[in-house]
C-alpha cells in the first residue's frame, strides 16, 4: 500500500519503521520543522525525521507536499496539528491515539490517564476527522495502568499502536469496517509545569501519580533533586520532610509518606534513594516544590 505518514516525536519514529517493515511504500514523510528540542540554541529534527532520513523516505515540513504524491492513505501518529478538512477529503487517514477513545481525546491521554487513576488505557486506530480525535475506531487494544511510569506506559502502548495500525492496514474487514465511539468524551489537556509539581499537603495517592510522570523535582537545602520512582508504604513521616527509617527513604505528604526508590540530584545522575541519603548527612530534610523544566 502507498502510504504518507505524518509524525513527530519519538513513538511516532517507531510506528513509522514498523509500517516499512511491514512492506508498506511510505512516498512521503510529513513531519514538524526542525526546533529547539532540548538544551542549547541549535535546531534539531524531529524523531521522526531522523528516521525517514535514515530509512530514505521523502520528507517534507508542510502539508502542501501533499500536493505532489500519489498514494492511497495517510498514517498520522502524534504530528501535532490539526489535519485540514479540505486535505482529508482528498487523502483518507488513520490516526494511531493512545488512549480508549473518547475518554482522552487530545494532547496528553497517558499522562491524563495516570493522573487521574484511570485502571486501564489502549490505544485505537481511528479514522481521521477535522475534528478533535473524534472519528470512528477501527481497532482498539488494551492494557492496564497499573503503577506504571508514564514512559513505561508510553513504550507499551508505542508497541501496541504498531501493532494495531500494521493489523488495520493488512486487514480489509478492519480498514473499511470502524465502529462510532460511544460514551463520555473527556479531553486530555497539555501540561504545564505546575502539573508536574507535588506539594506537601497533597494526598500520598495524587502525589505518587504526578511522581509517576517523571518530571518531579523538590527542592531541599541540599539542593533540588528529582523524585524518580516511589512507592506507597505504611511508614510515615512529618509531612513536607524527608527521611530515612528502617532503611527506607520517606517523602512525607498531608495523609500518609511515600517510600522514594529513585532520584536523580541536579547536576548528577539517576541512582536509588539509599544512595543519595548517604551524602545527605542530615537526620531530616525539608522540601518545596520546584517548577518542572522545559525539556
Amino acid at each position: 500500500m502507498r502510504l504518507v505518514f505524518l509524525g513527530t516525536p519519538a513513538p511516532a519514529a517507531r510506528i513509522l519503521r514498523e509500517i516499512v517493515s511491514a512492506g508498506h511504500e511510505v512516498v512521503l514523510v510529513i513531519t514538524r520543522p526542525d526546533a529547539k528540542r532540548g538544551r542549547g540554541n541549535a535546531l534539531s529534527p524531529s524523531p521522526v525525521k531522523e528516521a525517514a532520513l535514515e530509512i530514505g523516505l521523502p520528507i517534507s515540513d508542510s502539508l502542501s507536499a501533499l500536493d505532489d504524491v500519489e498514494a492511497d492513505l495517510g498514517v498520522v501518529v502524534a504530528y501535532g496539528a490539526l489535519i485540514p478538512a479540505s486535505r482529508l477529503a482528498k487523502l483518507p487517514m488513520l490516526n494511531v491515539h493512545f488512549s480508549l477513545l473518547p475518554r482522552w481525546r487530545g494532547a496528553a491521554p497517558v499522562e491524563r490517564c495516570i493522573l487521574a487513576g484511570d485502571s486501564e488505557t489502549g490505544v485505537g486506530v481511528m479514522t481521521l476527522e477535522p475534528t478533535l480525535d473524534t472519528g470512528p475506531v477501527h481497532l482498539e487494544l488494551r492494557t492496564e495502568v497499573g503503577e506504571k511510569t508514564s514512559g513505561e506506559l508510553l513504550e507499551e502502548l508505542t508497541t501496541l499502536g504498531a501493532e494495531a495500525i500494521v493489523r488495520v492496514l493488512a486487514d480489509p474487514d478492519l480498514r473499511f469496517n470502524a465502529t462510532p465511539q460511544i460514551g463520555e468524551a473527556t479531553y486530555a489537556a497539555k501540561l504545564f509545569a505546575q502539573d508536574f509539581q507535588v506539594q506537601s499537603n497533597d494526598p500520598y495517592v495524587q502525589a505518587l501519580r504526578v511522581i509517576r510522570l517523571g518530571r518531579t523535582r523538590v527542592q531541599t537545602v541540599k539542593g533540588s533533586v528529582r523524585v524518580i520512582r516511589a512507592r506507597e508504604t505504611e511508614s510515615a513521616v512529618r509531612a513536607g520532610t524527608i527521611s530515612r527509617i528502617d532503611g527506607a527513604v520517606l517523602m512525607g505528604y498531608s495523609d500518609g509518606s511515600l517510600e522514594i526508590i529513585e532520584v536523580r540530584p541536579e547536576g548528577s545522575k539517576t541512582m536509588s534513594a539509599n544512595s543519595w541519603w548517604d551524602g545527605v548527612h542530615e537526620e531530616f530534610l525539608e522540601w518545596s516544590p520546584v517548577p518542572a523544566r522545559k525539556e
